[in-house]
């Protein structure tokens, strides 16, 4: 517990003060729990927050001065995205980091859902949508990619953006939902190399080259541009993640 309440203070005093006053203008509870879940994700990320660590409830709620409400449902969410996991009768810990056998399980997943995902949103895009994918793409190529989760987070969301767009654009919300249970898991991910943004030239190279086949209008096209995306993915991820 005491890990925690450390690993979010040092970076969120400041913030959490701010937080607070504006509470005291009459903000709502979603922004209070948007903010405490970019404090705790930035924890995260950053290795201030390690995997086992306690996050204490009460104490992150002290760190960022706030109510235990926002911190309750920021951690709901963040239990979605498997950063964190909830124990009976002991509350929230952070998960571990992905092992290799977890990595391989969740792209051998992906390699299952986002082709499929591509070459149904393929028949289905106008020019409204693909503009929207245009600009997620755009994003990623400005996005800073420092080595702090605060340098890389508009990355991140970039990244994130242009695949969920791709799932919403399928017109199956089946696979929209099946995307939306693997999305959750992309960030953990990235803390399996515990090296940061390390492969941006390549990725957005390849999301244009998704981006490219998706113009063109042919679904076989843009399901194989997506699979390559993916398996590129895993092999660089393999490359630079240590050993368990």
């Amino acid at each position: 517990m005491q890990k925690a309440s450390s690993g979010l203070r040092a970076g969120s005093r400041q913030s959490g003060e701010s937080s607070q006053r504006s509470a005291g203008r009459g903000v709502n509870r979603q922004v209070l729990a948007d903010h405490v879940y970019e404090e705790l994700l930035a924890a995260l990320m950053d290795g201030r927050l390690e995997p086992g660590a306690a996050v204490s409830i009460d104490g992150t709620a002290r760190d960022l001065d706030v109510s235990p409400t926002p911190v309750r449902e920021a951690l709901a969410r963040l239990e979605h995205t498997g950063m964190v996991r909830r124990v009976a009768l002991k509350g929230y810990r952070v998960a571990p980091v992905f092992t290799r056998e977890d990595f391989a399980e969740l792209m051998e997943a992906r390699l299952a859902i986002e082709p499929v995902n591509a070459r149904l949103a393929c028949a289905r895009l106008n020019p409204e949508r693909l503009a929207a994918l245009e600009e997620t793409v755009d994003a990623l190529k400005s996005a800073p990619r420092g080595p702090s989760f605060a340098e890389y987070k508009d990355y991140l969301e970039a990244d994130e953006h242009f695949h969920q767009l791709i799932a919403q654009q399928t017109g199956n919300q089946f696979m929209e939902a099946a995307y939306g249970a693997l999305g959750g898991q992309v960030q953990r991910f990235r803390l399996f190399g515990g090296v940061g943004i390390t492969d941006a030239e390549y990725a957005i190279a390849e999301h244009q080259a998704v981006l490219d086949a998706l113009s063109t209008g042919d679904p076989a096209q843009a399901e194989a541009a997506m699979a390559d995306h993916i398996k590129k993915v895993r092999a660089r991820a393999i490359a630079d993640a240590p050993e368990d």
